[in-house]
């Protein structure tokens, strides 16, 4: 039974064993905070939303591989961002640039903000005062209608109280 348990065991850690971490040489921290940078703002172009450090493709295997020789290579930020760019398109950056192609990207938040407070100060203006209380009152006239509506509505309430009584 122990050694069916040890088996069970291993067999269970040697799934542990297939999740290779990369690491990669760097002279400086400097080296290693812009390649960390570099992997978390940067979208795997296989798996759509997840950045390169939490992607396991071959392709982020493969792009985490040439930032790190790109800044091994001391290239500058905006070097690596521009061949990322013209390779990938701008799909690879969280933070696309503004430019003429992405500019709904940016500029539909806010305008859904602007057209949600119009229709809602649409709304509010349109909407029915609540009038003073002499405008609540009955004129005269009104009076007197109502109340010859109410006396004829008796009289045929009696009328057919009358006639349910005789049948």
């Amino acid at each position: 039974m122990r050694y069916l348990m040890l088996t069970a065991y291993l067999l269970c850690m040697s799934f542990a064993a297939n999740a290779v971490i990369e690491t990669y040489p760097f002279d400086t921290d400097v080296q290693r905070a812009r390649y960390q940078h570099f992997i978390e703002e940067l979208r795997c172009p296989k798996c759509q939303n997840q950045n390169l450090s939490g992607s396991d493709s071959a392709i982020a295997e493969d792009l985490r591989r040439q930032i790190h020789r790109m800044i091994m290579d001391d290239k500058s930020d905006i070097e690596i961002t521009q061949y990322m760019v013209a390779r990938y398109g701008d799909f690879i950056l969280y933070r696309p640039q503004f430019n003429s192609a992405t500019a709904v990207l940016w500029l539909s938040p806010i305008a859904l903000l602007l057209i949600g407070l119009w229709v809602w100060w649409r709304m509010w203006t349109k909407r029915p005062r609540a009038t003073s209380t002499t405008s609540d009152e009955l004129t005269l006239a009104e009076q007197q209608q109502l109340k010859s509506l109410l006396s004829e509505r008796d009289e045929l309430d009696t009328k057919m109280d009358s006639e349910r009584r005789s049948k």
